[in-house]
């Protein structure tokens, strides 16, 4: 009892989806033929959201993240859009190279706990933090769990979808910047004109602090130039910066450093929706999106995409979504891919980087405004997945 009294209403909801989509299969609502298939697709994309996880919190740990934000700050030299323009590009580059859960995990505290010791709010750091785990997981396969989902459908190499997304990728990135600085960063939202930069930190651990840096730095070598399957990549950098802590740091190394909920949340979200897509969902939104390759097409697919997700989740629309689609329209698929990733940005549950999001700004104490944030997510969703459609289109 005391064990159920400790779990979090998010532990609830995915054990509650895992038990809905086991019944679903166990009553035949879902044969175990398209189970199967659902399970089969997602377990690389599972052992890889585990050992990236893993691979993050230890290198969190090792202040490799503290070490880099506090560097971004000083950098900014005490200048306001400065430090938004490091930030941006901060929070981009983790997202891009190191997944969106992660910027998520990690990044949120982080710049959370700069903003408290250099006096800046927190608000404007926390937005840019959720805005671009989401809007700028578009370059590589690596950048988002939808990317790894698409990864068959779309054929393409990490440095292929690096060259085939790198202008919707920009687009995204600059809209988000315009409703970053419209919203929350100009002078009368964030109310301060400078602030003091922090002095440089000192890790712990340096051999933690070197090792940890240098396997994160291995596995996007590994997946960038060698093409390692991204969840041997992950296991083989978390491998190495989990045996250095067992020798330098072991009190760091607990069961709690897996994502445990996420384990459990994902195949039950993947099963309830493959059921409800097989009585009529499929339908619904092979009509709401046609069967046109062209720019009409692309706008409806990347629309259909950013609507579910946010009505749903954005990794049960991604493949709901896929499964509409017809084979030969890549340029479809890959709009509609735009819609699942810069889309989710207006309701809390839309992605699962935002539910990790919420979380950590709640443990800092940090509040977020339900009503702005869905009326200003609501303007990124429609103008970030149209710019980054239109770029799409332009540059296919």
């Amino acid at each position: 009892m005391s064990f159920l009294r400790r779990l979090h209403p998010l532990d609830w909801l995915a054990g509650g989806l895992l038990a809905l989509g086991a019944l679903c299969v166990a009553t035949g609502l879902l044969p175990t033929g398209p189970a199967s298939d659902v399970l089969e697709r997602i377990g690389p994309l599972v052992v890889f959201l585990a050992t990236v996880i893993v691979l993050a919190e230890l290198t969190g740990k090792a202040e490799v993240f503290d070490v880099v934000a506090t560097w971004v700050a000083r950098a900014g030299r005490g200048r306001y859009p400065l430090l938004f323009c490091l930030c941006v590009l901060f929070a981009s580059v983790t997202t891009i190279t190191l997944n969106l859960d992660t910027t998520a995990v990690l990044l949120t505290p982080v710049m959370l706990a700069l903003a408290t010791r250099v006096g800046i709010a927190p608000v404007p750091l926390a937005m840019t933090t959720v805005w671009l785990a989401n809007t700028a997981s578009l370059l590589l396969p690596v950048s988002n769990l939808t990317n790894l989902l698409a990864a068959d459908r779309i054929a393409l190499t990490p440095s292929e979808m690096a060259a085939t997304m790198w202008a919707p990728q920009l687009a995204a990135i600059a809209v988000t910047m315009a409703c970053l600085w419209g919203f929350y960063w100009r002078p009368g939202r964030r109310g301060e004109t400078r602030y003091t930069p922090p002095p440089l930190p000192r890790p712990a651990d340096p051999v933690l602090f070197r090792v940890s840096a240098v396997a994160c730095a291995g596995f996007l070598l590994a997946i960038l130039l060698a093409d390692v399957p991204l969840w041997s990549a992950s296991m083989g950098a978390a491998l190495i910066v989990v045996v250095a802590f067992w020798v330098r740091g072991r009190e760091a190394l607990r069961l709690s450093l897996i994502p445990w909920r996420l384990l459990v949340l994902v195949p039950g979200m993947f099963l309830v929706v493959e059921t409800v897509n097989a009585h009529g969902l499929h339908d619904i939104l092979a009509a709401a999106m046609g069967s046109d390759n062209d720019l009409v097409g692309m706008l409806r697919s990347a629309a259909v995409g950013a609507g579910f997700s946010n009505v749903l989740n954005n990794l049960p629309a991604y493949l709901a979504g896929e499964a509409a689609i017809p084979v030969a329209n890549h340029e479809q698929l890959l709009a509609q891919l735009i819609g699942v990733n810069v889309g989710p940005v207006i309701t809390p549950w839309a992605s699962l980087a935002t539910l990790l999001w919420f979380e950590r700004c709640r443990w800092h104490g940090t509040r977020i405004g339900l009503g702005r944030f869905f009326g200003t997510g609501a303007v990124l969703a429609v103008a970030g997945t149209v710019a980054a459609t239109l770029a799409l289109a332009a540059t296919t």
